[in-house]
């Protein structure tokens, strides 16, 4: 139990407000501007702030939320819209918002939509209701310009009022087409993403244009793509074994995503050949179980964490009186080389199809 100013102490261990500025000998406004950390603070003494953190920290002090909200007249709670929560891209964007909403004090509600329209509007109108002053969308196609200041991560839609915070994929596919090209690879398969993924497209089209560049077009053939919202490798591993029964000529594999490429691997591992001996494999994003796969994926790392920290910085940036933001985010890719990419060579596969 915490021993309050007076020497009383208390059943839950905390401490008011009052009592922590008797206590350092300080006034309340002091005390509540340096814990809210409002504008005033920036006047006060740091050893001044240090003291009032310690002290705060050893006294259990708990900001009391509804105060705070009442007393602003603001919720301070972002609404956060996803089409998945628990698979690794969404998970990692997610853990990036919620790092930085933490530290500016916001909380967040978390809607997620499957891609289904209908449920997709509904988020959106419950969140309006419960009050939440921005929003920040992963992975999700906007059609309309939302009611409140809008940040979406992997967003593809020019909107009036949001900010899309977006991979640079012409320099994605350049990086992956180029290393693949350089290791000799000249016929190289391609798994495309699900036509309602908001990166689908983009990458797609970027892939094409530098393939074309290097003068190694990606055939029709050698296409396939992922269709259902299943997060698990499944579905790469189905696609795969598709792309392997048509006998199309291919030496390298380009996954939409890591998760897809585990799939790829299993399924090239199944049918008797090697990665990357018979057939090199890349994937896309850098989730954590690229690095620890057997082998290890080479990938087109985009920077998740990053990428939600800075959509919850610019949501907050908004809410709080900024009037100069930008339309759009880029940011930059790297490539991560391991295990699954090597040199071309006439594999034993394509001996048999000879």
């Amino acid at each position: 139990m915490a021993e309050r100013a007076g020497g009383k102490k208390t059943n839950d261990g905390t401490i008011t407000l009052a009592e922590l500025a008797t206590l350092l000998k300080l006034t309340k406004g002091t005390v509540s501007a340096v814990l809210n950390d409002s504008p005033y603070a920036r006047s006060i003494p740091q050893h001044t702030k240090d003291r009032i953190k310690a002290a705060a920290q050893e006294f259990n002090y708990q900001p009391n939320f509804f105060a705070r909200t009442l007393r602003k007249k603001r919720t301070f709670t972002i609404g956060v819209i996803a089409e998945e929560i628990g698979d690794p891209y969404g998970g990692m964007v997610i853990s990036g918002i919620e790092k930085t909403l933490s530290l500016h004090k916001y909380f967040f509600l978390t809607g997620i939509h499957r891609h289904d329209p209908r449920l997709l509007q509904q988020y959106f109108d419950i969140l309006l209701v419960r009050g939440v002053e921005g929003i920040i969308t992963v992975d999700t196609m906007l059609k309309k310009t939302p009611a409140l200041p809008t940040v979406a991560v992997a967003g593809h839609c020019l909107l009036d009022g949001v900010t899309n915070i977006v991979l640079d994929h012409d320099k994605a596919a350049e990086l992956a087409m180029t290393h693949l090209h350089e290791f000799g690879h000249r016929e190289i398969a391609v798994i495309r993403g699900q036509i309602f993924s908001s990166d689908s497209q983009e990458r797609w089209n970027s892939i094409q244009k530098y393939a074309n560049e290097l003068g190694v077009p990606v055939r029709e053939d050698a296409t396939v793509q992922l269709m259902t919202d299943d997060p698990s490798p499944q579905q790469g591993y189905l696609v795969t074994k598709e792309l392997l029964h048509r006998n199309s000529r291919f030496t390298a594999l380009f996954a939409y995503n890591d998760i897809s490429s585990i799939g790829a691997i299993r399924a090239i591992r199944e049918s008797g050949l090697r990665v990357p001996e018979d057939i090199s494999v890349i994937g896309f994003d850098d989730i954590r179980e690229a690095a620890y796969h057997m082998p290890s994926i080479t990938t087109v790392r985009q920077p998740l964490r990053k990428m939600g920290s800075i959509a919850a910085q610019t949501v907050i940036e908004r809410i709080e009186g900024s009037e100069n933001y930008p339309s759009q985010v880029a940011i930059e890719p790297e490539l991560v080389v391991r295990e699954s990419t090597g040199p071309a060579r006439t594999s034993r596969r394509f001996a048999a199809i000879a």
